[in-house]
């Protein structure tokens, strides 16, 4: 964390955290802060369009925020009034609607006693909730969205409030708009960075600000505030915002693509142009403010093409793009007119963070078949950068919750809520009022249990606390309708089933007692990123452990630790209720086994580990995409010769492939298919020796004179199997270790008594892996011409292109796609269950378990207790005692070996730059890279043309302290040859 300190982050997202609001501020008690009168708008749902005659604050931007960002009456820490005759008179929303009325009559009655009891209908009351006299009905009925249209007084530009002259004063609220579990998460890792800088839209409208009044705004609003307003006209934003971003982005994140024609605009918006000049404007705004190292941080699917348009004007700044909310198939993506804008926009960045780990797959899927660029499992690989794609789930920041739970009025409403519902199980839930949110669903699997445990009818009550998030259809009236159903059907004098309150009607003090006196959470979200409400009731229940039940369609349920929730399907009612009367009949110990894990996760995987991880990977990717700026000398053989000859321990590692041997692909199809019994004892002559292997004579004469030199011990280094050219180059050069299927097997150098045998790295690993994986290669491989697949002793390689590197064939971009493809289907489904990676080259892919790679082989080499120390038994195998040391070679990934290495000198020459950085840490090795250094996953690795094992395109650079061309090894290395033989 120590490395953010000295960063500035520059974080982009629509709203400001505080907007600026005009006339004085007059907080109603000490210490209280004001509100602006805007109307909320949440910022991942479609707009609110409440009137400003509402004067009321908006709904909770998270829950952990609440009161102290927002105008409410104050509840005074005594001792609460004595229990009504009827108990539910004293808390808002506790009405029992009249069936004969009427669905709509019964919601009505339901507003009408939340109203009727804070307009002084009970003058003893004491506890007062946050809405205010001039209350409108909050549930009704709306046009539908699939119109395509917006009434102009429902839209939030329209519903901003009046402006005036510079002369009128302003002051700053917090901006109920705005993102607030990115503010909380920043927040909590307050003064572990540097210092930060908002930019966004104060939303409120500004075309009549005069520009006086906005440059004070923003002299302030930096100073102060560390934000800086990006000013946007209001048509601009109104088009942009309430069309583009909630009739099109929207829907289609979330699966709810409206059916053409119903609304158009979906399919053939004009607003794009309006999305496109707000994003640039964001732009603007950033490049102005920008300062060499700073960190840009854009968030969510409103800025979309941000990226790409700050990437245009400073190329080398570090960009992350983090998106909040779901990211769907490629399938429902692929229906946006301007698919290929917003994911070249995107592409900008050199992060792309996502909620889970599926969001993540769908974009690198979508990214592959929409613009044909190689997806793979680590990111996105473009022709001239790679940009990483991760997952960073968002969490809580627990310690502030805690303290606010600790607050004494949240115990006082604790023994409220006891008192009031002596004998009844409470079930809780908190969503916003839109499709995806699922109340509906959750309403009527409520009423299921009702039906199916009659038992329960009088005993159990569902409190649901909505934020209102208006959507322009029949949704919310039918919440309200199905709530009256179930409430007429079920209620009694002194019983009412289903509680329904907006956030207004309720302080956070309450809801935070509500969380801790729940018997069970209740989720039904058919599509959610992250459901942070169901961290904050795991962290409430600490003492009580009682259970949550979960749709299995948020984000939250696809890490482990959620898994112990109670799983539904929201559109299966039945299981649903089934799963409220597990949670509600639950034993104590198994509630608590499962809170226990869920808690594990929310602690883990809090805000400060969110912002915190996420801002360190945008770091190291930048870094790993610039070139770097040292140029690598070529190898000067005669400055290094002098510590040559004077060495009396030479270690030299050699990369066969691409240096000593170029391979044919035709031969290589005939060594996927070699047997041990076609390759005879007389140096594999049935096939045509050596040279029917495409090996030169000349490369085998000098391994064999180094070789030869008691001081040297020579290692090739390859990543092909051990039958086949390997054991043709074994058998001539007996005196040479090996290195074969990149650390999976090693062949020991003859010793003295001429004992040599190849030995299994991976006798204990788990390669039950091979089969699944060469199922999913067969399939692409029918699809894919002239690909073909090395199956090996214990990795796999798929070869989908053996002509020219031409890009700008479409037979090679095919290829390209089917093999990104296939990463991805064998990353998803086999990688973290069998500890695998892929490492991807321009023409190929190869699939091998994690932890062996060539630079732990050379670990075990200098190893003391390594095959270069200890004298190897003959007829070794996996099943020779030698294994048991193996795990002791393997472990030491770390270099620092110098106090027990008898090694005076190492000379590697390869590709490989995991082992060049590792042997650069030894003051006795020369490195030396050949060909051109490339990149993958933002990591230099190899030659692009002459490709070795796992080694791919992009970039330049090496960390090695020497480079060669290929086809100068041999040449260099009789220069080491000769010397022995001049003195």
């Amino acid at each position: 964390m120590s490395s953010l300190r000295n960063q500035r982050a520059i974080i982009a997202t629509l709203f400001l955290p505080n907007t600026a609001v005009l006339g004085d501020s007059a907080p109603s008690t000490p210490g209280d802060t004001t509100s602006s009168i805007v109307p909320f708008k949440g910022t991942h749902t479609p707009s609110a369009s409440r009137s400003n005659i509402l004067g009321k604050p908006g709904p909770l931007k998270s829950i952990v925020e609440d009161l102290k960002d927002k105008s409410r009456a104050v509840s005074p820490a005594v001792t609460p009034r004595q229990e009504a005759t009827n108990p539910f008179l004293g808390f808002p929303g506790f009405s029992v609607p009249n069936a004969a009325g009427g669905a709509s009559a019964a919601a009505q009655s339901l507003l009408d006693s939340v109203t009727s009891a804070i307009e002084g209908g009970d003058s003893q009351r004491k506890h007062q909730t946050t809405h205010n006299n001039s209350a409108l009905p909050r549930v009704q009925r709306r046009t539908s969205r699939s119109t395509g249209t917006r009434t102009k007084s429902r839209s939030l530009s329209n519903s901003r409030q009046d402006s005036y002259t510079h002369t009128q004063p302003w002051h700053v609220e917090s901006n109920p708009h705005c993102n607030g579990g990115l503010k909380n998460a920043l927040d909590s890792v307050h003064g572990r960075l540097r210092s930060k800088l908002w930019v966004g839209t104060l939303g409120t409208n500004t075309d009549k600000f005069k520009e006086s009044l906005k440059r004070n705004m923003e002299w302030r609003m930096r100073e102060e505030h560390e934000s800086l307003p990006v000013w946007i006209p209001d048509a601009e934003f109104a088009s942009c915002y309430d069309e583009f971003c909630h009739q099109v982005l929207w829907p289609c994140l979330h699966y709810a693509i409206p059916d053409a024609p119903k609304t158009k605009s979906f399919y053939e918006s004009a607003s794009f142009k309006q999305y496109v000049a707000v994003n640039q404007r964001f732009a603007d705004a950033i490049v102005s403010a920008y300062h060499e190292g700073d960190i840009i941080w854009v968030n969510d699917y409103h800025l979309m093409l941000l990226p790409a348009m700050i990437r245009s004007k400073l190329p080398n700044a570090t960009i992350g793009f983090f998106m909040h909310v779901a990211f769907p198939s490629s399938e429902i993506f692929r229906c946006l007119s301007v698919r290929n804008e917003l994911l070249q926009g995107v592409l900008g960045a050199d992060l792309i963070g996502f909620q889970t780990a599926n969001f993540a797959r769908h974009f690198r899927q979508t990214v592959s078949r929409i613009l044909s660029a190689e997806a793979l499992p680590k990111g996105i690989q473009m022709d001239d950068r790679f940009v990483d794609v991760g997952v960073f789930p968002i969490g809580i920041d627990v310690r502030a919750l805690t303290e606010k739970r600790r607050n004494p009025e949240v115990a006082e409403w604790v023994k409220v809520l006891k008192q009031r519902y002596t004998g009844m199980k409470l079930i809780v839930g908190r969503d916003k009022l839109d499709e995806v949110q699922g109340v509906r669903h959750k309403m009527q699997a409520f009423e299921a249990f009702l039906d199916r445990h009659p038992e329960y009818q009088g005993k159990v009550v569902l409190i649901q606390v909505a934020l209102q998030t208006t959507e322009e259809n029949e949704y919310q009236g039918g919440v309200a309708d199905v709530i009256s159903h179930i409430n007429s059907r079920f209620s009694t004098l002194t019983y009412q089933p289903v509680v329904f309150l907006h956030t207004q009607d309720l302080t956070f003090n309450q809801y935070l007692a509500l969380l801790t006196v729940a018997d069970a959470f209740m989720v039904t979200s058919v599509r959610e990123g992250m459901a942070l409400r169901t961290h904050e009731f795991v962290e409430c229940q600490e003492g009580r452990h009682r259970p949550l039940i979960l749709s299995e369609f948020t984000g939250s349920y696809s890490y482990s630790g959620f898994r112990s929730c109670i799983a539904i399907n929201p559109w299966d009612k039945r299981s649903t209720a089934n799963a409220i009367f597990q949670a509600l009949t639950m034993s104590d110990d198994e509630a608590l086994s499962r809170w226990e894990d869920l808690h594990n996760h929310v602690v883990t995987q809090s805000a400060q580990a969110f912002v915190t991880t996420f801002l360190l990977r945008c770091l190291r990717a930048n870094l790993s995409h610039q070139p770097d700026s040292l140029t690598v000398a070529p190898l000067d053989v005669n400055l290094v010769l002098p510590r040559y000859k004077h060495s009396e321990k030479r270690l030299i590692l050699i990369d066969f492939e691409g240096t000593l041997w170029k391979r044919d692909f035709n031969v290589m199809r005939v060594m996927a298919k070699v047997t041990t019994a076609d390759i005879s004892s007389d140096a594999g002559l049935g096939l045509g020796g050596f040279k029917g292997w495409g090996i030169e004579e000349d490369s085998l004469n000098v391994l064999k004179k180094l070789s030869d030199d008691p001081k040297n011990e020579v290692w090739l280094l390859s990543g092909l199997q051990v039958k086949g050219v390997l054991e043709v180059v074994a058998n001539e050069l007996p005196k040479v270790g090996i290195v074969a299927e990149n650390g999976c097997f090693i062949k020991t150098r003859q010793t003295r008594s001429g004992e040599s045998a190849w030995m299994n790295m991976v006798a204990n690993f788990n390669l039950t892996w091979k089969a699944p994986c060469l199922e999913i290669l067969h399939y692409f491989t029918e699809r894919t011409p002239n690909s073909f697949i090395e199956e090996r002793e214990a990795s796999i390689v798929w070869r989908f292109w053996n002509g020219p590197l031409d890009k700008t064939s479409s037979d090679r971009q095919w290829a390209r796609r089917q093999a990104a493809e296939a990463q991805n289907h064998i990353f998803d489904s086999l990688g973290e269950r069998y500890g695998l990676r892929i490492i991807p080259g321009s023409n190929s892919f190869l699939v091998l378990p994690n932890n062996i790679s060539r630079s732990t082989a050379v670990g075990a080499i200098l190893h003391p207790g390594g095959p270069a120390h200890v004298p190897a038994l003959r007829g070794s195998s996996a099943a020779s005692p030698l294994r048991a040391s193996f795990s002791s070679w393997l472990v030491a990934d770390n270099t620092d070996q110098s106090s027990s290495l008898s090694v005076d000198f190492v000379l590697a020459i390869g590709k490989d730059e995991k082992l060049m950085r590792r042997l650069n840490e030894l003051d006795n090795a020369e490195t030396v890279f050949t060909g051109e250094a490339v990149r993958v996953n933002g990591v230099q690795v190899g030659n692009a043309i002459a490709e070795t094992e796992g080694i791919g395109s992009a970039g330049s650079g090496t960390d090695a302290k020497w480079k060669v061309r290929p086809e100068e090894v041999v040449k260099v290395l009789w220069r080491f040859a000769d010397v022995e033989a001049r003195r």
